[in-house]
């Protein structure tokens, strides 16, 4: 069994997105408060962390993920004693804290980024990335920002571009300057201070830059059609994912290590090498886990969620994981997978089981105990600007990031008392609120508390090896430790399996052992312990 300083080895991080989990102040925002309100929940269901979204203060262009200063609060979520409470609730819950850190850029509102446009011979002048025009005029490279367009904007003032590999208002660090790197390193200690367990590191290979400002190389996918977004036609070797990145997280991980019982997780923004990333990553004092999109996308096929295991725990079998099927960023795994669903239930129960039976540690993203689903909006709605950016082929984000519904019968679903919310909550996802499955022994809430539980009692869940089985799709087997069987059908239609001799059954739907055999119904999935 991991020691407790070892405490995220398996743990299950429960993500909170503060706009949308509990608004206390009834202005139709969440906040700190209401999240210290609803820490109940969370324990209650089994998870051993939680994880916010940014909190920081920020013009929230991105909702957050564009920072102008690092070590206060926004006050649309309240203040650092509203944050401190929070902590030390979290804490006599027996739950840890993980905070988002946005270290790879700045808001333009930043006070360093203000010094900086202003001219290149003033002390913050290299503090962020700064290149010359082509003698054309047009941009350094052909760097496309994630959010469409070229990642350079042109500041008169300096007669140079500044690189975004976001939003136009969010500048990049230049991370060559150490400087810089001791800086942010100074406001993580601050919040580690103040008692955080933890860090989630956003866009996390993004940091560095190639310094020659060479090009991209193209990419395409074969499909004839270029990508809704531009920046899916190159392979970004000289944009992230540079060799310098290595050592500045074996500086963060060496901060941690200072303090004990601390842990980093970083995001993996990559679509061609990302499992390879996340190894490398996480091998030696580096980051203690990583996650990437590889299970955050459209594919559900058993040949799919093994190779991805699989190919993990080859390219770094001394890394560590942490799997996620939703999040913030894509839309709702219920909905995006719903074309391989019986029903709702059974695919949220039957995504649960496989999500909380993987090696590694495990994301959660609030609502997902409840099976909720993806929020349709109007264009007039959004407030996301990729999805205001690619509308109406990319909806954005918005759709995932409605707020929490705890009430089916209260305003706004008990999330506030504001004539209007930021985001709205349409009766789809009311109907799936806390208090309508809480009493419910065959809801989706139930089964997490229950699969949960399972998982904290059973440390091969969590931490044993892995062997896969030899089955033909839609099901997916393998072992956990020795003797945890663990079978999903990942179809809406029956399926016959051969497995070893069930013993006993641990958790299962839609399931009847048979002699050296499991039939599964729709979406059905067994975990048992077997003979031996």
């Amino acid at each position: 069994m991991s020691g407790s300083n070892e405490w995220w080895r398996g743990a299950v991080i429960y993500q909170i997105y503060p706009r949308s989990f509990q608004d206390d102040n009834g202005d139709g925002i969440g906040d700190l408060k209401g999240i210290t309100r609803r820490l109940g929940h969370i324990a209650e269901l089994g998870a051993d962390a939680i994880w916010l979204s940014p909190i920081f203060t920020s013009p929230m262009a991105d909702m957050g993920y564009d920072v102008s200063n690092y070590t206060d609060i926004d006050p649309l979520f309240g203040t650092l004693a509203d944050f401190d409470a929070m902590v030390a609730g979290a804490h006599e819950l027996g739950l840890k804290v993980i905070i988002d850190q946005v270290l790879s850029h700045s808001s333009d509102r930043h006070p360093f980024f203000q010094e900086s446009r202003r001219s290149r011979d003033n002390p913050k002048a290299d503090w962020y990335v700064w290149a010359d025009p082509r003698p054309d005029g047009t941009a350094p490279n052909n760097w496309q920002s994630m959010f469409g367009g070229i990642a350079w904007q042109w500041e008169p003032r300096r007669r140079q571009y500044y690189l975004h590999n976001f939003l136009k208002e969010q500048p990049d660090f230049n991370f060559h300057n150490p400087e810089v790197r001791e800086w942010l390193l100074g406001t993580m200690r601050f919040w580690l201070e103040r008692g955080v367990d933890g860090f989630r590191l956003d866009t996390a290979n993004f940091y560095f830059h190639d310094r020659l400002l060479r090009d991209n190389p193209p990419f395409d996918d074969g499909s004839g059609l270029p990508p809704v977004n531009p920046a899916m036609m190159q392979v970004h070797t000289r944009q992230k994912n540079q060799p310098e990145n290595i050592a500045f997280l074996e500086r963060i991980r060496a901060l941690l290590d200072e303090y004990g019982g601390r842990a980093v997780v970083g995001e993996i923004g990559e679509q061609h090498f990302a499992v390879e990333l996340m190894g490398e990553y996480t091998t030696g004092k580096r980051l203690n886990m990583a996650y990437s999109f590889e299970m955050l996308g459209p594919k559900f096929s058993a040949a799919h969620f093994r190779r991805n295991v699989e190919e993990f725990f080859r390219l770094a079998p001394q890394g560590w994981p942490c799997w996620a099927f939703s999040n913030h960023d894509v839309p709702r795994h219920v909905t995006r997978w719903a074309g391989f669903g019986h029903d709702q239930d059974s695919l949220a129960k039957l995504s649960g089981a496989l999500l909380l039976s993987l090696k590694g540690s495990i994301c959660l993203y609030q609502g997902e105990e409840l099976g909720q689903t993806e929020t349709e909006l109007a264009f007039e709605e959004l407030t996301d600007p990729q999805g205001i950016a690619f509308w109406p082929d990319d909806k954005g984000r918005d759709g995932c990031r409605t707020p929490m519904v705890w009430s089916a019968k209260e305003p706004h679903a008990g999330f506030s008392a504001a004539q209007k919310t930021w985001l709205p909550v349409r009766e789809p996802q009311r109907a799936r609120a806390v208090d309508a499955q809480a009493d419910n022994p065959d809801s989706v809430l139930a089964f997490y508390r229950t699969m949960l539980s399972l998982r904290r009692g059973r440390e091969e869940l969590k931490t044993g090896r892995t062997r896969f089985l030899e089955t033909a799709e839609p099901v997916l087997a393998f072992l956990r430790g020795e003797r945890v069987l663990c079978v999903f059908n990942l179809s809406a239609d029956s399926h016959r399996v051969d497995v070893p001799a069930v013993r006993t059954v641990l958790l299962s739907q839609a399931a009847e052992p048979q002699d050296g055999a499991v039939r599964l119904g729709p979406n059905g999935f067994l975990l048992a312990e077997i003979a031996g």
